[in-house]
């Protein structure tokens, strides 16, 4: 293990299925993103994913040849080491799948919700993890809705690399704004304005402090919340979290749109963020590119765009 600083990747990879525009999950989306990991030079030694499938009729539907008992996260484990393959030496990651949400009739799964971490076992140990409980962040406003809401999700991990002991990285996924509440129909700005949202960045900040404590950590993921938002400005003000994009000047909470990572049709909005604390410091984002950015490596492979950076601890 070398002292070089730590490289992550937060992405949501839209359960790999945009290239049918959300309909269902193809392997033509998995082989790109695998690809284009591949292809991260230095390669990345955590790589943090949002929207991922177990198994469902969504996540099966348009695959040709369909193995039983393999799970999503498994199938792209499979086009990673493929990929990796392909330049002559072997993945180095091993997956973590966090599971969150199924919508079912009966016996049969529509389609599931998750999260996963990869982990670069060369460059990092895995000495605890939640995947067998996530930490669930849900705010239920209302008991009418409770079973059909999306459950929301915070995955830990805690790694040691070679400069730091103990490493807490944390993924999640925060809900859209509730369409229920006062405002939201006539407010101009909603992603982040929400107050389930709010309910949710609370959670997830007592959950980071009780397991960090005094220890580095890192939260990435898909906040629904764009930079000036309630939900951004609690997570960076009263909770004490940094922005990495702030801090190497990618973003302004006063101009939520200057720095997209996501997009639909026309609609360009900022919604994916790093968060850091406890001594971590951001080298660079070598490698992040807005949304909608042609020279992006992963232009048109999702909905989103990556957040890739290099961090130091102390």
């Amino acid at each position: 293990m070398s002292q070089a600083p730590v490289r992550i990747v937060s992405y949501n990879v839209r359960y790999f299925g945009h290239a049918l525009k959300g309909l269902a999950s193809t392997r033509r989306s998995q082989r790109g993103i695998a690809d284009r990991l591949s292809r991260l030079d230095p390669v990345a030694d955590v790589v943090c994913l949002q929207e991922i499938e177990t198994i469902s009729v969504r996540s099966r539907v348009a695959l040709r040849r369909r193995r039983p008992e393999e799970t999503q996260l498994d199938a792209f484990l499979r086009e990673e080491a493929a990929a990796f393959a392909a330049r002559g030496r072997p993945s180095p990651y091993e997956g973590f799948y966090f599971r969150a949400h199924v919508n079912r009739v009966r016996n049969l799964h529509i389609y599931t919700t998750g999260l996963a971490v990869l982990v670069n076992l060369r460059r990092a140990q895995v000495l605890g993890h939640n995947v067998e409980e996530p930490h669930r962040i849900t705010h239920h406003g209302t008991q009418l809705f409770r079973d059909v809401k999306q459950t929301r999700i915070c995955a830990h991990l805690v790694l040691r690399t070679a400069a730091v002991p103990r490493l807490h990285v944390f993924n999640t996924h925060l809900s859209l704004p509730t369409p229920f509440r006062a405002g939201f129909w006539s407010r101009p700005r909603r992603m982040g304005w929400g107050p389930n949202q709010l309910h949710e960045a609370r959670t997830l900040a007592a959950f980071v402090r009780k397991r960090a404590g005094d220890e580095p950590f890192v939260v990435c993921g898909d906040f629904n919340s764009a930079p000036g938002s309630p939900v951004y400005r609690y997570l960076t003000g009263e909770a004490g979290f940094e922005s990495a994009l702030e801090r190497q000047g990618l973003q302004d909470p006063a101009d939520p749109g200057a720095w997209p990572t996501a997009g639909f049709v026309r609609l360009r909005m900022h919604l994916d963020h790093i968060f850091h604390g406890n001594g971590v410091t951001f080298v660079d984002l070598d490698g992040t590119a807005r949304f909608g950015d042609r020279r992006s490596a992963f232009q048109g492979l999702s909905d989103h765009v990556p957040l890739v950076g290099r961090f130091r601890c102390g």
